[in-house]
């Protein structure tokens, strides 16, 4: 990157905003929804996006679904933009670190698939009081999967329009694929109310996806923990 060139771009104090506001997203964000978290006009907003896409602070993707017309743009900071503090730098290194770990010692998709587990029935209670699918959908848009929902009589397909940990998942999909599948059947199994027909992951389609199949009777609130 030219480090004049990101100095100016984030010099205005309008742009510092917009990549502010980016940079604390858990998903890439519209043009119309960066301008109603900061109280402007989205014709206002357009322009400064484009000038730190052109400097190389954002990556852009097109949503196809967004809408007649144009394909809705959509903006995230660059994997090398800086992160001015907001994250932690030791994360990175620190999940390659374990992945290092996890190849040194062998562990692969099972011991993925049973942590992921643990980890979303500890997240369960988190979500009392909420029916299983929306207590996925929360969860995952909370963690930047971006969820979206469709759902046919009595099956809900949650689909993963971004995922925060792609350059990871497209260098071990069989462990960080494995730790997402096992951390929405953990919260399912938690939750209660539905079960997890398929879970497609980054090496079968885009977006990832899974299918739940829900229950019948309305889903029983969960426990609050500690009781």
């Amino acid at each position: 990157m030219d480090r004049l060139a990101i100095l100016k771009a984030l010099g205005d104090n309008t742009r510092y905003a917009i990549y502010l506001e980016l940079a604390r997203a858990a998903s890439p964000l519209a043009t119309a929804d960066v301008a109603e978290s900061l109280g402007l006009h989205p014709n206002t907003v357009r322009p400064h996006l484009e000038r730190m896409r052109e400097v190389g602070l954002l990556a852009v993707e097109s949503n196809p679904g967004g809408g007649p017309g144009r394909p809705q743009h959509r903006y995230s900071l660059a994997p090398d933009s800086p992160g001015l503090g907001l994250e932690p730098p030791s994360f990175p290194m620190l999940a390659r670190m374990l992945l290092r770990m996890a190849e040194a010692t062998g562990a692969g998709a099972e011991e993925a698939l049973d942590a992921g587990r643990d980890q979303g029935r500890t997240d369960a209670p988190t979500l009392a009081g909420r029916s299983c699918l929306a207590a996925v959908e929360a969860r995952m848009a909370e963690l930047g999967f971006d969820p979206a929902v469709a759902t046919e009589e009595q099956v809900a397909t949650v689909a993963f329009a971004h995922c925060p940990f792609r350059d990871l998942a497209e260098e071990r999909p069989d462990l960080i694929c494995n730790l997402h599948r096992g951390l929405v059947e953990g919260l399912v199994a938690g939750v209660g109310g539905a079960t997890v027909e398929a879970f497609g992951t980054l090496v079968d389609r885009a977006p990832c996806r899974v299918d739940l199949r829900l229950d019948d009777q309305v889903d029983e609130p969960l426990p609050v923990a500690g009781r």
